[in-house]
């Protein structure tokens, strides 16, 4: 009787290795086809917003999470599912606005950022920045409109990396009408 014996070909470590090289040398290009780091900034948040409206769907499918009632809800979806899911880390939140409409996420390890040392000449760049645009991206897709901005990342000295998150408006479905 033959037995299979299925293995990822890859090696998880390895894969995230790979991972983050890969995304290195994404940025080192924008870096080169862009005159200065904003340009390059807001490229990886259009990036990033793009994957996350279809990374959402998969998420969804793989999750088994039902509809969030609240923003603390889906700040817990998104730090104990989400990150854990697709980054392998689980950032914590903190730092709630008294009127519950703004977080901040906590990473002590942005896996993003390994092998990493901004150049002197790229001081604005937001290296991580195609995160905030996956999560952007991601809860519009499930009618919430959010604004997310890194505050802190270890790039640039500080000691961790925080990504504020701040409810903006839940987006209503617009049906033609006659449709329901």
């Amino acid at each position: 009787m033959w037995r299979t014996c299925i293995r990822d070909p890859i090696p998880r470590s390895q894969s995230s290795e790979l991972f983050t090289l890969t995304y290195g040398a994404l940025v080192t290009q924008l870096c080169k086809d862009y005159e200065n780091d904003e340009d390059v900034n807001k490229q990886l948040d259009k990036m990033g917003y793009n994957i996350g409206v279809r990374l959402i769907e998969d998420f969804l499918a793989r999750s088994n999470v039902g509809r969030c009632h609240d923003f603390r809800e889906t700040a817990d979806v998104i730090a104990k599912v989400a990150f854990k899911m697709y980054l392998g880390i689980t950032p914590s939140i903190t730092n709630w606005s008294p009127a519950g409409d703004e977080f901040s996420l906590i990473l002590e390890n942005n896996p993003l950022v390994d092998f990493v040392e901004l150049p002197d000449n790229h001081s604005s760049l937001i290296y991580s920045n195609l995160l905030c645009g996956v999560l952007r991206g991601a809860l519009e897709m499930v009618q919430m409109a959010v604004e997310a901005k890194f505050v802190q990342d270890t790039l640039k000295g500080d000691g961790v990396t925080e990504i504020r998150m701040r409810f903006i408006r839940r987006i209503e479905d617009n049906l033609p009408a006659g449709e329901e």
